[in-house]
């Protein structure tokens, strides 16, 4: 599946992505609220100011995705790679992070603390 098949089937109402391949895709600035992308791979995926509020992003591999920007309130990443990711100014306000794995190069926002999210460092 690829970036423009996703928007037009979620303009179709569709949510449920679980497991999709979207490796690479741009998807800047999409709004995908609500989006069940459980155990999706988005790896080097950018979703740059995308609208990810609520969603299911849990056991999703965004290694080396760009979120800057994006908004993940509320949104569940339990479990999610998210080694390499771009996260400077993305809103994780009652985002669920438990698990989630990050390493030394990933890219949080200043002061953000990965260990009182539960996340794990790999």
């Amino acid at each position: 599946m690829d970036a423009d098949e996703l928007i037009r089937r979620y303009a179709a109402g569709e949510r449920d992505f679980t497991a999709v391949n979207l490796a690479g895709a741009k998807l800047i600035g999409a709004d995908l609220v609500g989006i069940n992308l459980y155990a999706a791979d988005l790896s080097g995926a950018n979703l740059a100011k995308a609208k990810l509020w609520g969603s299911n992003l849990g056991g999703a591999n965004l290694a080396k995705a760009n979120l800057t920007r994006a908004n993940l309130s509320g949104a569940k990443l339990i479990e999610a790679n998210l080694r390499g990711a771009k996260l400077q100014h993305t809103k994780l306000f009652g985002a669920n992070l438990t698990g989630a794995c990050y390493d030394d190069s990933t890219k949080f926002s200043y002061g953000f603390n990965p260990e009182s999210r539960n996340m794990r460092k790999m």
